[in-house]
């Protein structure tokens, strides 16, 4: 049971929120094909944004970008794993949710993509 009055503090819980975090990149990695995708964008994305003539900040934008991606990728999984945790019969509700939260990666996708055109034309 968790004790809401006894939590960690200090670098004890940063220390743990690390681990807690690699954990769950780990879990994505393994179990979510759309991060690992994302993911090997980003690893992909970053050498070659060195191949454009470029400032320093727009290449940073353009990390930052793909970042974001995996930001929604991040919070569209998390809705899918509560909603799956509450039961998985077929719901309207549920539906709605998970179709929200690939809404929001739709757009991530959509804003990537806009800014890396914007910058490189």
């Amino acid at each position: 049971m968790f004790d809401n009055t006894n939590k960690p503090t200090g670098i004890k819980r940063i220390h743990l929120a690390t681990l807690n975090s690699f954990r769950a990149f780990k879990w994505l990695y393994k179990n979510e094909s759309a991060f690992k995708q994302e993911l090997w964008l980003l690893l992909i994305a970053i050498p070659i944004s060195f191949l454009f003539n470029i400032s320093a900040n727009e290449q940073i934008v353009l990390i930052l970008a793909i970042l974001f991606i995996l930001f929604t990728e991040i919070i569209n999984t998390a809705i899918e794993v509560i909603v799956d945790r509450i039961g998985l019969d077929i719901h309207p509700l549920s539906g709605l949710a998970k179709d929200l939260g690939s809404a929001a990666v739709f757009i991530g996708l959509i804003v990537a993509a806009s800014i890396w055109l914007i910058i490189l034309i």
